[in-house]
């Protein structure tokens, strides 16, 4: 079954942002072009490299085929990409060799803007195509580089037409107010400010620190409470840096026009990562690292992506160099452990756990994150200890604790203690009444059990409302269907759910179940065996085997 905590995770936009980096993708293995047969080799072992996150020995290998072949475009962009995604100052040499490419443009722009030749950045800046990219990147910087050349004026005239667009209004109303903020224009930057709070859809890390500096730099201690105050309940593991946050509130988040800069970069790629173009996304947080090395929000969202994309150690590098006196560090300790333990180094993440749970006395979040770790690892009773734990943590409870009855629930239920897990899940919702996955694990347990069908079948289908596209909450809805004797309805819902989860062994079981009810035995044996092909656990293989051994489903339907 689906595990809550995985799933906590505008299309033109989307499209106009990808059209422009595609230039800088790397082409297929075919594309050799006129790279000549002598530097082959570096080159394919460059574009190895660069497939399994290992950016400095990829830089290595393109530059060395480029050096046998050089003014190759193509070996040159690649030079370019690789150095890039490492760091290396061969970046800016080969970004001069690549007039056409629009982030060889923005590195040499960064270039300028590093040296403080302001006017320089802003021109070469203009000078790129309005395509792409920089249809919505490009204005940004360039109002950036004019607040860095001391023309405010100009710079908010530059945004001034996309602030009042509404697609695009709140992300350039926010970075208009931050440049009215800095060039010392209060009535402009207090009214573009509010623009960007009433046109926000839903509170984010980032804008509420820059929000909340505003309110409490202008005498509203309150509003700058209040606008912290609301992130923890849509991300609840921020709660743990919320004393930080609050002790820094009278800080710029983004101090200087250069800090701006870097800003713009962060938050096309915050847009990229949204629409699942991280490699692009990644390159715009190397832009942004570049400029501002301290940034640590940048780097949260770099290391999410790096792990996602299975680089643990290039993530938990960047984590690395957040240093302990930055207020989101308890959050980068956290993702740091997490990171740790996929690397094999579980004892570490332990004792890490273990000192923040001391160093913060009342967070829930490091005992929650060590049951989170051991239910992983199948070591539920010792799971159910730790969620004890934080639960004991918890001095009110309130909406958001749901997550907390959730997970100890899920723990009890694979010890064996179903009636624990049972009053875990209902407290949840007391909780969280919607909560999809508390119903849907609370519904498909009664399910799979033959008890309460026809209040399992609400609760899923309460669920599935929620989630319409969720294979785990689809085949549990199909699953109660088939415990309550309705084949062919099942049947039906269950080869949706197998669209969607189609790797999914549990689903294709169930629908092998579901088809011997119906009596369509010779698809029901195709689908066991397929599940058996899916890495299914040992118990559930051993059911599978036993179902094609004697011919038939073993499962027990209502009234049966």
């Amino acid at each position: 079954m689906q595990h809550a905590r995985a799933a906590r995770r505008s299309a033109l936009l989307a499209l106009i942002l990808l059209s422009a980096c595609a230039a800088s993708e790397p082409p297929s293995n075919n594309a050799t072009g006129s790279i000549s047969n002598g530097v082959i080799g570096n080159y394919l072992a460059g574009r190895y490299a660069l497939s399994e996150g290992d950016s400095q020995t990829a830089a290595d290998d393109m530059l060395k085929a480029l050096a046998e072949n050089p003014g190759d475009q193509e070996l040159t962009l690649q030079a370019f990409v690789a150095s890039l995604d490492a760091g290396r100052p061969e970046a800016v040499k080969l970004a001069r060799q690549l007039p056409q490419s629009q982030v060889a443009q923005l590195v040499l722009a960064d270039v300028d803007i590093k040296a403080g030749h302001w006017q320089a950045a802003e021109q070469r800046l203009h000078d790129m195509p309005h395509e792409g990219l920089t249809q919505l990147l490009q204005p940004l910087l360039i109002a950036w580089a004019q607040q860095g050349d001391g023309a405010t004026d100009a710079a908010l005239s530059t945004l001034r037409p996309y602030v009042e667009d509404p697609r695009f209004r709140t992300i350039f109303a926010l970075h208009a107010a931050m440049i009215a903020d800095l060039g010392g224009h209060a009535d402009a930057a207090a009214r573009l400010y509010r623009a960007t709070e009433v046109n926000l859809s839903a509170p984010n890390l980032r804008m509420s620190q820059i929000l909340a500096s505003w309110a409490s730099r202008t005498k509203q201690p309150g509003e700058a409470q209040r606008i912290l105050a609301a992130l923890p309940t849509v991300a609840p593991d921020l709660s743990i840096v919320m004393p930080a946050l609050m002790a820094t509130v009278t800080e710029r988040p983004v101090a200087n026009a250069t800090d701006g800069i870097a800003e713009a970069y962060f938050t096309f790629a915050s847009l990229l990562q949204a629409q699942d173009a991280n490699d692009f996304s990644l390159v715009m947080l190397r832009l942004a690292l570049d400029m501002r090395p301290d940034f640590a929000a940048a780097r949260l969202l770099a290391a999410d992506i790096l792990d996602n994309q299975h680089h643990p150690q290039m993530a938990l590098n960047m984590l690395n160099q957040v240093p302990a006196t930055d207020p989101l560090s308890a959050a980068v300790r956290l993702r740091r452990v997490a990171v740790m333990d996929r690397l094999g180094h579980a004892d570490q993440a332990t004792h890490e756990l273990e000192r923040m749970a001391q160093d913060y006395p009342d967070s829930p979040l490091p005992d929650e994150q060590r049951g989170d770790l051991l239910r992983l690892k199948s070591r539920f009773p010792d799971a159910v200890q730790a969620y004890d734990r934080a639960i004991a943590r918890v001095s009110h409870q309130n909406a958001a604790d749901w997550i907390l009855f959730y997970d100890r629930g899920v723990a009890e239920e694979r010890a064996h203690a179903w009636p624990k897990a049972e009053a875990d899940f209902h407290h949840a919702l007391e909780l969280s009444p919607d909560q999809p996955f508390v119903l849907n694990y609370l519904g498909y347990s009664w399910a799979d059990m033959g008890r309460h069908l026809s209040e399992a079948r609400q609760m899923i289908e309460r669920a599935a409302q929620r989630r319409p596209n969720d294979g785990a909450i689809t085949d549990s809805l199909g699953w109660v269907m088939f415990r309550q004797g309705d084949a062919k309805d099942a049947v039906t819902t269950l080869e949706h759910a197998v669209e969607l989860e189609p790797e999914d062994s549990t689903i294709n079981g169930h629908l092998g179940d579901a088809y011997w009810a119906a009596g369509r035995k010779i698809e029901a044996q195709y689908q066991w065996r397929r599940a058996l092909t899916l890495n299914p656990d040992p118990d559930d293989a051993a059911k599978l085997e036993a179902k094609l051994n004697t011919g038939r489903s073993g499962a027990v339907l209502s009234g049966q």
